[in-house]
Order: structure tokens, then sequence, then C-alpha cells
């Protein structure tokens, strides 16, 4: 599969790449190095790996990141459960192993091993998306440790030794910006930063997700979400909220947008998602918004909306 036919496959799983995007996406696979992939909340980010996962037949591996994450909930844990009943049952003299005592050995092998996503995905026996979502928002102390694993595909378990994977995984992972990440990090990965999509793009993703809703009312919502974006706001809408307010509107039985700003002040839930937010847009510049779809209509945006 070369670039293109990836990009085809996405297409069919919904998700709507171009071309830079799904010829990075293609290296990454063909040279074995994960892919980190930038861009603001609601771009597409996490959509990118699952629609990865479906358009291949992988299974999806995810490990959502947090603060204060660490190794025994991404990558693996001791079940101490198991070892202190091993431990009870070793003390009692008709469950005793004849002449052996326990040993630590024999309380630190595989049966004893919890597998979180990040050991699951190296010792799966069939190749899967492995999706480190949100990278940082982890501390840089979980950033270091995932060094080895994204260098070598492999995990170091002082009890066990080093585990190899299998298969090797095709790594996406996402960052949001909220910080930094080390070069060391970068150096191992495949890089690729994801806008928010052109009028164009953004259309035809609204169009693949929701076919039901009427043609017109997609084209100027979208157009609407996209002068929205040049607003200045705290939390700018992405492509999950365009379609939730695609979505409203087309519950409630909209074919396209109305002319009253009033009208549309009942489904900015969908889209502003701050009080700071809510409360600035008020009915006036809801018109003023509502204005610029009369350049689309007129035909200044044709070119845009319909072009590649």
């Amino acid at each position: 599969m070369d670039a293109a036919a990836l990009r085809q496959s996405l297409h069919q799983a919904g998700y709507i790449a171009d071309e830079p995007l799904a010829t990075t996406l293609w290296l990454a696979g063909e040279l074995q190095r994960p892919l980190l992939v930038e861009g603001d909340a609601g771009v597409g980010k996490t959509a990118l790996a699952t629609a990865l996962a479906r358009c291949q037949g992988r299974r999806l591996v995810r490990l959502q990141c947090h603060e204060g994450l660490d190794l025994s909930q991404a990558a693996y844990e001791w079940n101490y459960g198991r070892q202190l009943l091993a431990i009870q049952l070793h003390q009692r003299p008709h469950e005793a192993q004849p002449g052996g005592l326990l040993r630590e050995t024999d309380l630190f092998g595989r049966d004893y091993l919890l597998e979180r996503p990040l050991l699951t995905a190296l010792t799966s026996e069939q190749p899967v998306v492995l999706l480190i979502d949100e990278l940082d928002r982890a501390d840089e102390a979980f950033e270091a440790f995932l060094l080895e694993l994204l260098a070598d595909w492999q995990i170091t378990v002082p009890e066990l030794g080093t585990l190899r994977a299998r298969q090797a995984p095709l790594a996406v992972l996402t960052s949001n910006g909220t910080r930094e990440l080390s070069d060391a990090l970068r150096r191992r990965c495949l890089y690729h930063w994801l806008d928010y999509p052109t009028l164009a793009r953004e259309i035809a993703i609204v169009r693949s997700t929701l076919p039901e809703a009427e043609p017109r009312l997609v084209d100027e919502a979208v157009a609407f979400v996209q002068r929205l974006r040049r607003e200045d706001l705290a939390k700018t809408p992405g492509v999950a909220e365009t379609l939730d307010w695609v979505r409203a509107l087309h519950r409630l039985q909209r074919v396209c947008l109305p002319d009253e700003a009033e009208a549309l002040q009942a489904t900015l839930g969908c889209l502003l998602k701050t009080r700071d937010d809510r409360f600035q847009l008020t009915p006036e510049r809801l018109r003023r918004l509502l204005e610029g779809r009369n350049r689309e209509q007129t035909g200044e945006g044709v070119a845009a909306r319909h072009g590649a």
C-alpha cells in the first residue's frame, strides 16, 4: 500500500486526510517510526489513529496521558494480590512444594505481570496501532521512560529483563502543545502539524460523517464555523464541535442557517464551551458572522468551498 492508497483507505474509514498527512503516516509505517501529531484540540488527532486502526484491520491500543501518569498505569505492574496468595499457599504444609522454598524469582514471573497499554502493544501477537494520546499532559519523567520504547520497541522490566516487541506497533503520539516536548523524543518520531481543516476539507468531513444532513445546511454551517474561528475566542471550536452543531441543526429540521441571529442562540452550546466565549458572542456579533454568508452565496466563496 502506497501513500495514495493509504489516503483512500482512510477516506473509506471516515477520515479525510490531505496528501502531506497521508504521506507522513505512510512513511511512519514503512520506516517503523512513531508519528508525533501536534495541533490544537479538536482538529482530529485522536480520530486519525482510530481511522488508521480501522482501515488496516488492526486493534487500537490507547494510552490516555494525564498528570501523574506512571509505569503502573502505562506499562505494567505486578499482581500483588496473586503474589500474596502464592506466599500464603506455600506456607501451608499440605500446599508447599516438596523440599522447596519459595524464591523471589517464583513471584516475579510473567504469570504475575499485569500488562498495561504500552506492554500490551509490545506483546501482541498481531500488529496494533498504539495511540499515546495527549502526551503533553504527562510529566517529563514519563516522557523520558518512553525513549527506550520508541527507539527500540522494547521495555525493560528489572525483575524479568528486556521485553521486545513481537510485532512493531504503528505508534501515533498526539500533543495539544500545553507543554513543550523534549528534543530527544522528537528525534525518535516523524512529525506532522495538524491544523484546522480548510473550508473544502471540513465540508467533505461533515458530509462524509453526516450524509443525512442537507448539503446547503452543511455548506453554510461549516462556512460559519470557519468565520467563527477567526474571532478572539478562549477555545476555538474544532471539527468535533462542527459535527455536533450540524447534527443538532439537522435534528431541529433545519435545511439552512436561519437569517435571524436569535434563532442560533439556543444551539451555540454545541460550538462555544466557555462562559466568556458564550457571552461575548452577542446577537450583534452573530449577525455580523451571518452576513458573511451573503458573500458565499453570491459566489465569492464558491471556489474555496468546492476547490481541492
